[in-house]
């Protein structure tokens, strides 16, 4: 690999964790790079999951210190995501691919037009008197977890959704809280693609060290900018994500 890929490495991996810090969605630029550098498809997200696991340990230092992360909170919607995700990294997708990027391209519009439409909902806390009942929230947690454990690519904008829409958090605390929940699942979803030889170690250590980097950016930046900000930064990265799949799934026709 010429010197250059190095930095270039890095680079997306400091943009990756920005983006995967303010809204979701980072992991598709990282997974095209990687495959691009000539990673399989498979070890592309094996490898991946180097630079989350790291850059949620440091987005979750970072709102901790800023003091908006809720830690108890956290594992109640957790604990099922985790089972969820160690459920998604074992069990073989039967699923067509293309069906699959274009289910979840238009998921995310309508996720984009919620956001849209009804901004209060995404900028106001309503976590005294949730949307939904508890058990309904592990529901919902665990198939964002299987989807996690599978993909990973696009599912902080289904954490946020839930934590929002399902648990009553604001923007800024949802944000936080899918960090850690990332946090909780991503080393055990990544310890079933090492042992299944699915990493590349060194790769994915590069990533990481940009991702860090840019994980702390992104805490800085959520909180001092606020709710408001952050929606904006969904909305487009919403609107990326779902043009991605969607022209890729269009393009293998």
């Amino acid at each position: 690999m010429e010197w250059y890929a190095y930095i270039a490495v890095v680079v997306i991996g400091v943009l990756v964790g920005i983006i995967n810090t303010l809204a979701a969605g980072g992991s598709l630029i990282s997974l095209p790079l990687l495959m691009a550098l000539g990673l399989p498809p498979n070890v592309a997200n094996g490898t991946n999951r180097i630079a989350i696991f790291l850059q949620t340990v440091v987005g979750v230092v970072g709102f901790h210190r800023e003091k908006v992360m809720d830690f108890p909170r956290g594992f109640k919607v957790g604990i099922p995501a985790v089972m969820g995700a160690v459920a998604g990294a074992f069990i073989a997708v039967n699923m067509n691919d293309r069906a699959m990027k274009l289910a979840i391209g238009g998921i995310m519009i309508l996720m984009f037009l919620v956001i849209l439409l009804r901004p209060n909902r995404w900028l106001r806390s309503h976590e005294t008197h949730p949307p939904v009942p508890y058990w309904v929230q592990v529901i919902i947690f665990f198939l964002v977890g299987v989807y996690g454990g599978f993909i990973q690519a696009g599912v902080g904008f289904f954490l946020l959704t839930a934590l929002v829409l399902g648990s009553g958090f604001e923007l800024v605390r949802a944000n936080a809280l899918k960090i850690f929940v990332n946090l909780l699942y991503t080393p055990l979803a990544l310890v079933i693609f090492f042992l299944h030889g699915d990493v590349h170690l060194w790769m994915g250590l590069l990533l990481a060290v940009g991702s860090m980097i840019g994980a702390w950016i992104g805490t800085k930046i959520a909180v001092r900018w606020g709710a408001v900000f952050i929606r904006y930064v969904l909305l487009v990265a919403l609107l990326f994500a779902a043009a991605k799949l969607i022209y890729d799934a269009v393009r293998a026709l």
